[in-house]
């Protein structure tokens, strides 16, 4: 670990002892955030009068008090069967784990556990910028079996928090889905986790063209082998923008979000409870330091570096250049992580908590008409958890892990069963088709799988 690594770990201990002193705040402490008739946070049941028991209908019941919130269709209801039989969701936190202050900073203070082994590659990207992509490779792969039909083990891309930092729960997600089978690698942004910036360019929170360079080279690797992606936090922009942008020609089988950051712009312009905006915007100023002469000539680096507030750097950093300066709005009329998620053709899994002090409650953060109204999107809604943390008993890894892997897991079956059902429907078509034309029907007879639209209300949609 680098000097300011260690400095920056001493510090984030140092606000999670005091976070842990202090009450949750309330809505009115944080400006913006509070909205007439919104109740405190602090009635966060999730199956009582809180903030997750006032979500609308279309929950679902799950172990460990959990909710799936949905629209109603054939592939909500298998996703409901295997988390209804999922053993991940059973056991509890322990009481001194259940905190959401300790879940967070456990999540992002403990230090990347020892035994990953990373095969970085680097991507030269059509601007000549790079970003980094970092296969697991080890240990864990001893025993690797096939994930889909096919016999090719599916690939999962994983995409780290916007602020560059490698979490322990990222890689060992890594090594968990090595051991069950998937070739895991995790995408690094440009200037990101030892990632050179070569030009003086870093990517906006939530413009995917890096990304979407990253997935066709990892298509062009591994064009046979589907392709699941998992995003972290902030992160989250950054591949619901690639969904919605792709709509139907997107390469990813399924996706998942941890702790997703979905109204960001309100996020940004509210701020955070204060440990966790001075811990993410000093992680921000040390890793840009090392880059600040080459950036002297986009920002105003003196600026950037006195930033108060994540608004203030976000805004200094992209919105403030000395080549082309934009307005705020102009920012995240570009940037905004739903502004196309009508073109989302993939199914997405948010794992969300009700205790989530990064975020906010769920009443303020989660937008339920997107889970409500699109077939595509799923909200699991947990009581305890943090903000990417979802901790349980120690050794084993964040319940949320098991949950992504079975949710894939049931994807693959669903989609398998869809295709069966298709091609036994042609079967039947022609067989009958064939009857006709020889003339031993009486009369024209209607197949029952003729109606499997009506059975099957979920389909794949085909946007552009």
């Amino acid at each position: 670990m680098p000097p300011w690594g260690a400095a920056l770990a001493l510090l984030l201990a140092a606000l999670a002892l005091l976070a842990l002193r202090l009450r949750r705040p309330s809505r009115r402490a944080v400006g913006a955030r509070t909205r007439p008739g919104a109740r405190s946070e602090d009635h966060g049941e999730v199956d009582g009068g809180g903030p997750a028991g006032q979500l609308s209908d279309g929950r679902e019941p799950l172990p460990g008090g959990c909710r799936l919130i949905c629209k109603p269709s054939a592939l909500a209801q298998c996703l409901l069967r295997a988390l209804r039989r999922s053993a991940a969701l059973e056991p509890g936190p322990l009481p001194w784990l259940s905190g959401p202050h300790l879940q967070t900073l456990c999540h992002f203070v403990l230090p990347v556990g020892p035994g990953s082994e990373l095969a970085r590659e680097y991507l030269q990207l059509a601007d000549d910028g790079l970003v980094a992509l970092d296969w697991v490779v080890g240990p864990g792969a001893r025993g690797r079996r096939a994930t889909n039909a096919g016999g090719l083990p599916a690939v999962l891309l994983v995409i780290p928090n916007a602020w560059g930092r490698l979490t322990r729960n990222v890689l060992d997600l890594c090594l968990l889905a090595l051991e069950r089978g998937y070739y895991p690698v995790i995408f690094h942004r440009r200037g990101h986790h030892g990632c050179p910036l070569v030009s003086p360019r870093l990517q906006p929170f939530g413009d995917p063209s890096d990304l979407k360079e990253a997935i066709t080279y990892i298509r062009f690797r591994h064009p046979a082998a589907p392709l699941f992606a998992v995003s972290e936090g902030s992160g989250s922009a950054l591949l619901l923008s690639y969904l919605g942008e792709c709509g139907s020609s997107s390469y990813v089988t399924g996706a998942a979000c941890i702790s997703p950051v979905l109204r960001c712009r309100e996020w940004f312009e509210a701020g955070l409870p204060w440990p966790y905006e001075r811990g993410f915007l000093l992680h921000q100023k040390i890793a840009l330091s090392r880059y600040a002469t080459a950036l002297e000539d986009t920002v105003d680096t003196g600026k950037l570096f006195r930033s108060r507030s994540l608004r203030e750097f976000e805004e200094t950093l992209f919105c403030h250049t000395k080549s082309y300066p934009i307005s705020w709005d102009t920012y995240w009329d570009h940037n905004d992580p739903l502004r196309d998620v009508d073109e989302a053709a993939v199914p997405v899994l948010c794992i969300c908590s009700a205790d989530d002090p990064v975020c906010g409650p769920p009443s303020h953060f989660l937008p339920t008409e997107l889970f409500h109204s699109n077939p595509y999107f799923f909200l699991l809604l947990s009581r305890h958890g943090g903000h990417c943390g979802f901790l349980r008993q120690e050794p084993l890894p964040a319940w949320s892990h098991d949950v992504i892997l079975e949710y894939f897991r049931a994807l693959t079956d669903f989609f398998r069963m869809e295709e069966r059902m298709k091609g036994l429907s042609k079967r039947r078509a022609s067989f009958l088709a064939g009857r006709r034309r020889w003339g031993t029907l009486p009369k024209r007879e209607v197949s029952p799988s003729s109606s499997l639209e009506e059975i099957f209300s979920w389909k794949r949609s085909y946007t552009r």
